[in-house]
């Protein structure tokens, strides 16, 4: 049979994170509290960035953005998943696992890339204070993050589009929770060699690049701290970039581990805890990391707390 032929599979049956019934039920609880917890929190993010004047920097604008990936990012895997835990039948339309392929890796592209694009801009505001606005007017961060997306874009079509082009004729459950990857790549008849060199191409342009933007940009930053001889000043830098290393160390080392690793070492139970933690536990993280380790928006959101209170 052909590639391109899709005629043998119209569904695919997920394996889910666990085929023990007795785990359903609180699984499905703990889910949909971490769920929860990633809207409230970007939401919260996202709003709080808008109404608030003081947040209209670059910095709080490409956070605003990572918080809007983080929403979306979770969304595309959360609910399908909260839904397979309470069916018996974990169905996946043909199209619809296409769909859920195209927009995971977009979004993960794209919170990759403006890792790297905050790292630079942390860089800019610590190594350069005097001409920051002047190196990052609004018009160039607009363009970073229109260069983020569209580089996103493309990585997702050109990967969807290459494992769809496959046949799956022999088995349509994926031992997974949603479309990923590696697990279709498993599950397909077809000679996977060239979509296997175009995922670690990709991965590896986008995550490697990403990752020494960061490096880079955090030897200048350290260095420059150091220089700072007031303690409270190197508090504050400190301070004002741990939230993003943090951040970074979580995503990136995952990402690292999923796919940049040989497909002979590939297990499937691994990569589904790992990949709970970078669907669904690093988007709920991210904005508690950001209100906790960060006293301008710890404060911000102090003072929204007590006009919400005043008001009811």
């Amino acid at each position: 049979m052909g590639e391109g032929n899709h005629s043998e599979v119209t569904e695919f049956i997920f394996f889910g994170l666990t085929d023990r019934p007795e785990l359903q039920d609180p699984l499905f609880g703990l889910f949909l509290l971490i769920y929860v917890i990633t809207l409230v929190g970007n939401g919260g993010m996202i709003l709080l960035i808008t109404i608030n004047p003081r947040f209209h920097i670059p910095m709080y604008f490409f956070l605003g953005n990572l918080s809007f990936c983080d929403l979306c990012y979770s969304t595309i895997i959360a609910p399908k998943m909260l839904l397979n835990f309470l069916a018996e039948r974990k169905s996946i339309s043909y199209t619809a696992c296409a769909v859920q392929m195209y927009f995971l890796i977009f979004f993960q592209d794209i919170e990759c890339l403006l890792l790297a694009v905050m790292a630079y801009d942390r860089y800019v505001a610590i190594c350069n204070p005097l001409l920051y606005l002047v190196i990052m007017p609004k018009q160039r961060c607009k363009q970073l993050v229109a260069g983020v997306y569209t580089m996103g874009l493309v990585d997702a079509m050109i990967s969807t589009s290459l494992t769809f082009r496959l046949s799956f004729c022999s088995s349509n459950i994926i031992n997974h929770f949603f479309c990923d990857l590696p697990p279709l790549l498993a599950l397909s008849c077809s000679d996977t060699h060239i979509n296997e060199i175009v995922m670690f191409a990709f991965a590896s342009f986008i995550i490697v690049s990403s990752i020494v933007t960061v490096i880079l940009s955090y030897i200048y930053i350290i260095s420059t701290i150091l220089q700072i001889r007031s303690t409270e000043g190197r508090h504050k830098a400190f301070s004002t970039c741990s939230c993003h290393l943090t951040t970074v160390v979580m995503f990136h080392g995952t990402l690292l581990f999923m796919y940049l690793r040989p497909t002979s070492s590939y297990s499937m139970d691994t990569d589904k805890i790992a990949s709970v933690f970078y669907t669904l536990v690093i988007p709920m993280l991210n904005p508690l990391i950001y209100s906790l380790r960060n006293t301008e928006v710890k404060e911000a959101l102090r003072k929204a707390m007590n006009k919400l209170l005043t008001i009811s």
